[in-house]
């Protein structure tokens, strides 16, 4: 039987906007693993005691959302760091969060990059090698969630990692397999509709259509759905349902 996991952002507690915890706590019931943020770009301590609490009573797999130290703009601002800043970053919240699940006694299972830290490394072998390097040295088990296609697969290929190629469900794509930048106008999809044929075709086609109409050919371990969306609870069951209709299992 054809398997996806579907993981999911959360724990982004921000004071950019409204942060309801409750929405993420909902959310649990559509997916199958989950990335928490780890108090850089967003979440606190609160959230993501809470968060590791509830998706280990549920068996949500859990990862660390890491990304750059830069709340003002939720982590979505490029920053030059060199090679030992980001393994230090990286690192760091990996071990904030992961005191939270030793309390539950539950393992880290993942970790995938936020924001401009996780487009950079989709694109620079350097970034993507630091953010491998660090993952592999604090525990060689953790899986790496990545841009299908990016460098920061490739990296943690090379490093020995396992690694989950991830698609994303609301965002469009670019010829080359990578996605539009959220700074353009069509980068994210707002048809319901659309975005549910798109995820049918990543999983069941391997294929995603780009803006310019091309087939691009992707690998999807693990489709992503954001938590901060107006109708985000509405739309992961639809993603969860759809996919169950068509004889997908959710497994992470």
């Amino acid at each position: 039987m054809l398997s996806i996991d579907i993981n999911c952002d959360m724990g982004e507690s921000t004071h950019l906007w409204p942060y309801d915890i409750e929405k993420d706590l909902k959310l649990l019931r559509y997916v199958s693993s989950i990335n928490i943020a780890c108090g850089m770009h967003a979440g606190d301590s609160y959230t993501m005691h809470e968060l590791v609490n509830a998706a280990c009573i549920e068996g949500i797999a859990i990862g660390a959302h890491p990304g750059f130290a830069d709340r003002d703009n939720f982590g979505r601002t490029n920053h030059d760091l060199s090679t030992e800043q980001i393994y230090d970053l990286i690192v760091y919240q990996m071990g904030a969060l992961e005191g939270f699940l030793r309390i539950m006694d539950e393992p880290l299972h993942h970790v995938k990059p936020h924001g401009a830290l996780y487009n950079m490394a989709a694109k620079d072998a350097r970034i993507a090698e630091a953010i491998c390097n660090a993952v592999y040295d604090y525990n060689p088990k953790l899986i790496v969630y990545g841009l299908s296609g990016s460098k920061l697969i490739e990296a943690a290929t090379a490093t020995g990692l396992k690694t989950y190629s991830e698609v994303f469900a609301d965002r469009t794509y670019q010829d080359d397999g990578h996605l539009t930048p959220r700074t353009e106008a069509n980068a994210l999809i707002e048809d319901q509709q659309q975005s549910l044929d798109q995820v049918l075709q990543m999983v069941m086609q391997r294929t995603v259509t780009s803006v310019n109409e091309k087939e691009v050919p992707i690998v999807a371990d693990t489709v992503c759905v954001h938590s901060d969306g107006a109708h985000a609870l509405q739309f992961a069951r639809e993603i969860k349902g759809v996919l169950l209709m068509n004889g997908v299992e959710l497994k992470s």
